[in-house]
């Protein structure tokens, strides 16, 4: 896993630039062909050795750490400031759904084409949808052949004062003197660290606690993820609502955001009431269905205050998140040693999430920060 994360780490922060620069649409096609590349080439790889293995979970990384940031330079130009959150809650919808599917499908069609056969037709389905993109999607709706004239019209209505085009990203200097900018870097932070949290040790949580083996769980395969996916869209939706109906986007934002970590911090210190493996599903499905609330909270609001730089400055937000997802991935079985207790981990995860909302609260804004 962490070894993703690394490759995940670089990319994120480079590949926002790029799309910045050279626009959104040839950045995403390389990184969709470099992971269906490394799906391609997994099989062969732990064949080999573990290290070459390693190395091609890295590649993949790289590829994927392009996604979310090059999101971000697309959101701004193709949708209007009351229909982001939506966009980005479908967005995020098909990601969380593709793990669905790809948990419930890979056993069958494993069944009947074998390991190696399963990654080659994951690849050729990523080089399908690329052909697609190709053909049918532009960096910038201005450049499209098939917009209609009133939806154009609409889009460049809907846009931030800012112009959406940027020469040059403002300075790390300049981007860590805002505190409105660091906002949005510790929600990045928690979020991550929270997320990572439970999907990565919640396994280990229930077989210590309740004896259950969670990942042979068919639930935990693929009920998260799509709880995930509707309170997404239904977040999304929700904010959007809410600025139409004449809230201003720094209200929303931190309505959702304050719902996006306080909804899980609650959950994690309710998980020590639970006593059967079934209640404490629950509450770890809602801890997660809740925390997708913060795509219309945070993930949103580079758009809002640098919609010239979203790629850029969302990629590095995310680079710096992507830390600390591995250090709570690799670090959190030395941190329940530390504090005594698996519950002792939560209960900090939960005070963490709590104390980034009252963060957020206090320095997030709507308004333009870099023009």
């Amino acid at each position: 896993q962490s070894s993703f994360l690394w490759g995940y780490v670089f990319s994120s922060m480079v590949g926002g630039a790029l799309a910045d620069r050279y626009g959104g649409k040839k950045v995403m096609a390389g990184a969709a062909a470099l992971w269906s590349l490394a799906t391609f080439l997994t099989p062969w790889a732990a064949s080999q050795s573990a290290t070459m293995l390693l190395a091609v979970r890295v590649l993949f990384g790289v590829a994927e750490g392009v996604a979310f940031p090059t999101m971000s330079t697309f959101l701004p130009k193709w949708f209007p400031t009351h229909e982001r959150a939506t966009a980005v809650g479908l967005s995020m919808g098909g990601f969380h759904l593709g793990n669905v599917v790809s948990f419930l499908a890979t056993p069958i069609i494993m069944s009947h084409i074998g390991l190696a056969g399963t990654f080659a037709f994951f690849a050729s389905l990523g080089y399908l949808w690329l052909s697609v993109w190709l053909l049918n999607v532009e960096s910038d709706p201005i450049d499209s052949r098939t917009i209609s004239k009133s939806e154009l019209q609409l889009i460049l209505a809907g846009r931030s004062k800012s112009k959406v085009k940027g020469s040059k990203s403002p300075s790390l200097r300049e981007v860590f003197s805002k505190m409105e900018m660091w906002a949005i870097i510790v929600a990045n932070v928690i979020n991550n660290w929270g997320y990572f949290v439970l999907l990565s040790w919640m396994p280990v949580y229930f077989k210590t606690v309740y004896n259950v083996n969670l990942k042979q769980a068919a639930w935990f395969s693929a009920i998260p993820w799509g709880v995930m996916a509707l309170s997404g869209y239904v977040a999304g939706a929700s904010a959007d609502f809410m600025i139409k109906s004449g809230l201003s986007i720094v209200r929303v934002r931190k309505i959702m955001q304050s719902i996006g970590f306080i909804g899980p911090g609650v959950s994690l210190l309710c998980l020590r009431f639970a006593q059967t493996p079934s209640a404490a599903a629950v509450i770890m499905t809602a801890a997660l269905g809740l925390s997708s609330c913060s795509q219309a909270g945070y993930f949103c609001n580079v758009q809002d205050i640098a919609p010239k730089y979203a790629g850029s400055l969302h990629g590095m937000t995310n680079g710096i998140g992507t830390v600390a997802a591995i250090v709570s991935t690799v670090g959190a079985g030395y941190f329940v040693q530390w504090l005594g207790s698996f519950q002792a981990f939560l209960t900090l995860t939960a005070v963490l999430y709590f104390s980034a909302t009252i963060f957020y609260n206090i320095y997030a804004t709507g308004d333009l920060v870099f023009d």
